[in-house]
């Protein structure tokens, strides 16, 4: 079976300022690198729906939601009467005129390519979508984030495909909180992650449940180090649970390359934790994973640890 991709050109609308490091050109690299390396041509492309709210509402209130839209509305009045189309969520984030749409792009990607690896049309998925989502909460957008799209697609395949054992994978540079945060109290779902700590958003050295395994880790860890916490640590948990599904945070950002974070990360470490959980997939889940892009902010660096990434879920 093949891996799919994911995305949708709405997710290269949104845009949060000139200079600002989550960017639509973080999507031309990748997909410029995947289609000079013949990567993309081993692929199954798919255009991302739009998800729901009703499966948005899986993961997140309705408060926030409803919070986004009315701020989306608020905007494109604004907009038409000669506004900027602007609006501050935090020092770090803000909704423009497209980021409505990509948002739900964004969670639409996982939720379509959650269906289609859990019927069997693929064996796996990649999502380039932005905005990312790891730290947006159940009721709360921040850090470059709108809607969780790993723990919407994770409480999909709990709750729309009757999965009882799900996994999420995090190994961005930074604590995923906001998925911590909504699956903390699902026993049927394991969080397992490793991030530079002390950072931001300065959470996760206490996890909040029993199903949360959090590995932080100073300020230049180096790969090799990870391997072996991964190895001694991860592995073990994720054996036990036994997931049916497993879900990817893939941010790139503790490559030693990219400045946002301080870890010593390269290609090589990314596509050896992308085939150990290849493996777990493989001996426990039918192979079945999806994984979303999170986090990785030089685009030139991200778009090789993307194709090292792929590379392994393809089988390539």
């Amino acid at each position: 079976m093949a891996t799919g991709y994911f995305t949708h050109r709405d997710c290269w609308l949104h845009e949060m300022g000139p200079i600002h490091p989550e960017c639509p050109q973080r999507l031309d690299a990748i997909e410029d690198r995947l289609l000079i390396s013949g990567v993309m041509d081993m692929l199954q492309r798919f255009d991302a729906p739009k998800a729901s709210v009703y499966d948005l509402e899986l993961a997140h209130s309705r408060i926030h939601i409803a919070s986004l839209l009315g701020l989306d509305v608020l905007m494109q009045e604004e907009l038409r009467a000669g506004g900027d189309g602007y609006s501050q969520i935090d020092p770090d984030t803000m909704l423009s005129p497209h980021t409505w749409n990509a948002a739900l792009r964004a969670a639409g990607a996982v939720i379509d390519a959650t269906d289609r690896v859990i019927a069997g049309d693929l064996q796996n998925a990649f999502c380039a979508v932005r905005p990312p989502g790891h730290h947006a909460e159940r009721d709360k957008a921040m850090a470059f984030c709108f809607f969780n799209n790993v723990a919407v697609g994770a409480m999909y395949a709990l709750h729309r495909h009757q999965l009882q054992r799900v996994a999420v994978v995090d190994f961005d540079v930074h604590h995923g909180n906001g998925t911590e945060d909504i699956l903390h109290k699902e026993p049927k779902a394991l969080m397992v992650s490793f991030f530079q700590h002390p950072f931001f958003p300065y959470s996760g050295e206490t996890a909040k449940g029993e199903n949360m395994l959090n590995i932080p880790v100073p300020a230049y860890t180096k790969g090799v180090d990870v391997r072996e916490m991964i190895d001694m640590i991860w592995m073990p948990r994720l054996e036990a649970f036994a997931p049916e599904m497993i879900f990817i945070s893939a941010g790139f950002d503790a490559h030693r390359d990219d400045d946002m974070g301080q870890m010593m990360l390269n290609e090589n470490d990314y596509a050896w934790i992308t085939q150990k959980v290849v493996e777990v997939a493989e001996r426990h889940s039918k192979g079945r994973i999806v994984s979303s892009l999170e986090g990785g902010y030089i685009p030139e660096v991200l778009a090789r640890c993307v194709e090292s990434h792929i590379r392994v879920l393809a089988g390539l």
